[in-house]
């Protein structure tokens, strides 16, 4: 059952958020985050679709959502994209049974944990933009109130990616997603690099990147592409290694 009082915390978050030059990616890594804290899913992704209409992985709270969010990417396959295909939601999916539906996604998802999964539209009227899926470690269910509240997320965070184009003539902004697209392989291959450097895990990696950046008041993405450049560029975010990164004595 989804508590009220953190739901109202997690709108308030997404509101504030929706102001002019917000960072796309950083807002999509927090909405999963949150979704699936609300929730209390064991994860949550997103997908977008891109100027072709095909999905497209943007964010993930955990690493093992993302890998198998890419594996849904590539096969073409799994509740995203029939949720965005139909438009309708994908509500308490038995990942166990669910393999005559979905043949490569069900096992693969099965093999990284997950039991049950869900999957909402990114909508606004009749624009169908992507996909939020919720991951679970334990057969569940969700009630249809809890429902009606994630596609209400949903449906929120959808008219934030569609603030900065003209919703009456249906056009996505091109240029906006395919920036995305080019900035979240730049975080990926930062977020690679940090955790190499450092020695810590890619989950631990973006979120030291993503404090650095709140912390200096720069873009998630812009930080990311200068440590690719340059990893001393930014002697804040790299300086302190962890133990595991430090050689033997």
């Amino acid at each position: 059952m989804i508590v009220a009082e953190e739901l109202a915390k997690v709108f308030v978050e997404v509101a504030d958020t929706l102001v002019d030059h917000f960072d796309l990616i950083e807002f999509l890594e927090m909405v999963t985050a949150r979704t699936a804290a609300v929730s209390q899913a064991a994860a949550a992704g997103l997908l977008l679709a891109d100027p072709h209409g095909q999905l497209q992985f943007m964010a993930a709270s955990e690493e093992s959502a993302k890998l198998v969010e890419l594996f849904q990417v590539q096969t073409s396959e799994g509740p995203c994209q029939d949720c965005y295909r139909s438009g309708a939601p994908v509500v308490n999916a038995d990942l166990d049974r669910a393999a005559p539906r979905w043949p490569r996604f069900a096992p693969r998802a099965v093999a990284a944990g997950f039991l049950s999964v869900h999957a909402f539209p990114l909508r606004h009227r009749r624009n169908i933009i992507g996909a939020l899926n919720l991951f679970s470690r334990q057969a569940g269910h969700l009630d249809p109130a809890d429902v009606r509240v994630v596609q209400a997320l949903a449906d929120i965070v959808t008219i934030g990616l569609l603030q900065e184009r003209t919703i009456r003539h249906g056009e996505i902004l091109t240029e906006q997603l395919q920036a995305a697209l080019n900035n979240r392989i730049v975080i990926e291959q930062a977020k690679g690099a940090i955790a190499g450097l450092l020695g810590i895990p890619v989950d631990a990696a973006f979120g030291r990147l993503r404090a650095y950046a709140r912390s200096n008041h720069l873009r998630v993405s812009e930080v990311a592409a200068e440590v690719i450049a340059d990893p001393s560029s930014h002697a804040g975010l790299l300086g302190a290694r962890s133990r595991s990164a430090q050689p033997p004595s």
